[in-house]
């Protein structure tokens, strides 16, 4: 029996790479290591990459593997799901990669201009009723341009068909240089190898939701920092399924 939520809060609060500020904490304390990721944890000035939404970590850390040389940090408010990806990270010694419980509403109080590099957002919760809570929405989109740097990489794997459009529809509305897009990742020709060892990775809900015959889509463009964003004024199909324990919460149809 694996363990339960309170022994893996007890081991969090003594792991040497996470670190725990939500909003709660962050309305009183200030992060005294925005802007020195790299000097005061990471010991080096190699590029950051954050995992926004990490879950149990797990694409934060088999990227790391990947990418030694690459600093990265998973983000999550639910500090029992973190848990995994910080124990096996630690347990590897993998001394880029850190974990960060916080409420990504306030991630731009973590990081200071320019020190990341890249951010990741690997099967987001799309958040059909409500745009504002998007991870790829005007609102998140400014608070990134606050600490990524000018035309900075943002990636996003998802299985949700509404997520992906809204998000296709949102680079296209505000122009924003587009690097890569494909509605079906593992069947998509072309893809250099570099690119197709970081997309192999598969958690553990991708690898069922494949298993289901889902398609997983993939988008990746620049943010640059310059520039009014603007939400698509577009009605989207909802996602016509439920996913791994995701469920749709509304009666409509379509939503913007």
């Amino acid at each position: 029996m694996g363990k339960g939520k309170l022994a893996k809060f007890a081991d969090m609060a003594t792991y040497e790479n996470v670190f725990q500020y939500p909003f709660s904490v962050m309305e009183h304390v200030p992060f005294t290591m925005q802007g020195h990721w790299g000097e005061q944890y990471f010991h080096n000035n190699n590029p950051i990459v954050l995992e926004l939404g990490c879950g149990k970590g797990e694409y934060t850390v088999e990227l790391a593997k990947l990418y030694p040389d690459v600093n990265f940090i998973g983000v999550d408010i639910k500090g029992a799901r973190m848990w995994t990806g910080a124990t096996q990270a630690l347990s590897e010694g993998l001394r880029n990669v850190a974990f960060l419980r916080t409420n990504i509403e306030i991630i731009d109080r973590f990081f200071a201009e320019d020190e990341v590099s890249e951010i990741w957002l690997t099967f987001s919760d799309p958040q059909m009723k409500n745009p504002r809570k998007r991870l790829t929405s005007t609102f998140f989109l400014e608070r990134y341009r606050r600490f990524l740097i000018d035309g900075g990489l943002i990636h996003l794997k998802t299985d949700s068909n509404f997520l992906f459009t809204y998000t296709s529809l949102l680079v296209e509305k505000n122009q924003l240089p587009l690097v890569f897009r494909t509605e079906d990742l593992y069947h998509t020709d072309g893809i250099d190898e570099a690119t197709r060892n970081i997309l192999s990775i598969q958690t553990y809900y991708e690898s069922m939701w494949i298993a289901r015959g889902l398609n997983i889509r993939y988008i990746k463009y620049r943010l640059p920092r310059e520039g009014q964003l603007e939400e698509p004024d577009v009605e989207i199909p909802l996602d016509d399924y439920r996913s791994y324990h995701r469920n749709k919460r509304s009666s409509l149809e379509v939503s913007k």
